[in-house]
């Protein structure tokens, strides 16, 4: 399936805002969980995610040079972090985790939508393919730590 540039970059963006959102929420969960091994699987999450988006802006700066990092991006993350601050906040660490799960499920579903694009650039779908089996990696372990509590 063909799309033209604007509409990838659009939907990268998108991408881009849920991991910053994420990198957040995670960081969040990780200063409200009981357990310590919780918390650090947390921080480790926010560390992920946070190299995810230093990835994927140096690769969608190669395969698009015109990309403005600074447009629309940074204009709705302070409201989309609002909506992900509260799935976080909870005090309960297996709801963060359930929390944490339905997001990764959700990220999984952005990731493949771009990644079927006929037109994306060759390097930017390996790191989304390789982003994308990351989180699905992570949802498997976020299974077995919810088996714990």
């Amino acid at each position: 399936m063909s799309k033209d540039k604007s509409k990838i970059l659009d939907e990268i963006e998108e991408i881009l805002e849920k991991n910053e959102d994420a990198r957040k929420g995670y960081e969040k969960a990780a200063d409200n969980a009981d357990s310590n091994a919780l918390a650090g699987y947390f921080r480790e999450k926010a560390s992920k995610r946070r190299e995810f988006n230093t990835k994927l802006k140096h690769e969608i700066k190669d395969a698009y040079p015109d990309f403005d990092e600074d447009g629309s991006f940074t204009g709705s993350m302070h409201r989309a972090w609002m909506d992900v601050k509260s799935l976080f906040s909870a005090d309960d660490d297996e709801s963060m985790l359930e929390e944490s799960i339905k997001g990764d499920k959700a990220a999984i579903d952005e990731y493949n939508d771009v990644i079927e694009y006929d037109n994306l650039a060759p390097g930017l779908k390996t790191l989304l393919i390789s982003q994308r089996d990351e989180i699905q990696r992570d949802i498997a372990q976020n299974d077995s730590l919810e088996s714990l509590h």
